[in-house]
């Protein structure tokens, strides 16, 4: 369907929701202009127009993502423990949606390790999670729910966690449903409680 020029933005939009189709079902493997283009229903053309490089098109795709993650609604959390739970729980894979997002995620991993820019970006968006988790740990902590250390640490050993456990939900969903991701979830977080 064509689009008039004030509809620039809404028509990148719909560029990278295709893009998150092709990579959620393909992974970056299967992400080309012409995979984005067929998914879209338009010609390579249109997309050359609005990303003149594939690395274009990745790179807004990506940011889109991080603003959708980051605007999404979130469990309402209490305070300590709780709001660290929440905090983890929002990462897993429990909804349709948010297993594409993983997807989307997990399968950019290799191109992040092949493209020092976008690693560098990587790592400062896990650095700031941990910086959140960190938070959170340290009020858990404060309120006797979690036994004292390093808060950082122990947000790092959460974030390998649950990053892990994300991996294997979207490598062996059968095994890995919504509420095993949850049981596991609980019996990890009950070890840190048991240390105290």
């Amino acid at each position: 369907m064509p689009r008039t020029k004030g509809d620039h933005e809404a028509r990148r939009r719909d560029v990278s929701a295709a893009v998150w189709q092709v990579m959620a079902t393909r992974g970056f493997a299967g992400l080309t202009l012409r995979s984005v283009a067929a998914e879209l229903g338009a010609t390579t053309g249109l997309l050359t127009h609005y990303f003149p490089t594939k690395q274009a098109l990745v790179e807004y795709a990506l940011d889109l993502l991080e603003q959708r993650t980051v605007s999404r609604p979130r469990r309402p959390t209490g305070e300590g423990l709780a709001a660290l739970k929440d905090a983890l729980l929002d990462i897993l894979p429990l909804t349709p949606e948010a297993t594409d997002s993983n997807r989307i995620w997990v399968s950019s991993w290799d191109t992040a390790l092949s493209n020092p820019a976008l690693s560098a970006d990587y790592a400062r968006k896990y650095a700031k999670s941990r910086d959140r988790l960190t938070e959170r740990v340290a009020a858990a902590q404060e309120l006797g729910e979690l036994p004292p250390g390093n808060p950082a640490q122990i947000a790092a050993g959460a974030q390998a966690f649950i990053l892990g456990l994300v991996l294997q939900a979207l490598l062996d969903p059968p095994a890995f449903p919504p509420p095993r991701q949850v049981e596991l979830l609980d019996d990890y977080l009950a070890a840190l409680t048991a240390a105290r």
